[in-house]
């Protein structure tokens, strides 16, 4: 079954939905090389949200192997992030960075909705 988009009574356009979810251009060049390295056949990088933490809530990336029907497709800077159903509403308007220096890297999630993080930075909370 297709679905059509129709245009709204005043004629205009359907407004396009914002991304769940952004990355960086520092962020993008990270999920590209580890995707290259990668040994298997992968269509993206999954982001969950797990009941963790100091905070209550910590984000959790795996490689996804398939699209599963209920997960947000995020196509971004030639990324395909795939968001687990139950982490949408907390990951709306995040941004997702790759931040390098002497003693670490990883992956850091700039989160509009996160009202508390713990002082590790790795578990969030939201009200």
């Amino acid at each position: 079954m297709a679905i059509e988009m129709t245009r709204s009574s005043s004629g205009k356009p359907p407004r396009a939905r914002p991304k769940a979810i952004t990355l960086s251009d520092a962020a993008a060049s990270r999920v590209k090389e580890i995707m290259a390295r990668a040994d298997g056949k992968y269509v993206g990088v999954r982001i969950s949200v797990k009941n963790t933490g100091c905070a209550g809530m910590s984000y959790a990336m795996e490689y996804a192997s398939e699209l599963n029907p209920l997960d947000e497709k995020v196509e971004d800077k030639d990324v395909t992030i795939l968001i687990d159903p139950k982490a949408v509403l907390f990951l709306i308007g995040t941004e997702m960075d790759y931040k390098m220096d002497k003693f670490e890297s990883g992956f850091v999630f700039k989160n509009p909705n996160a009202v508390d993080t713990c002082g590790c930075g790795e578990s969030f909370r939201v009200s």
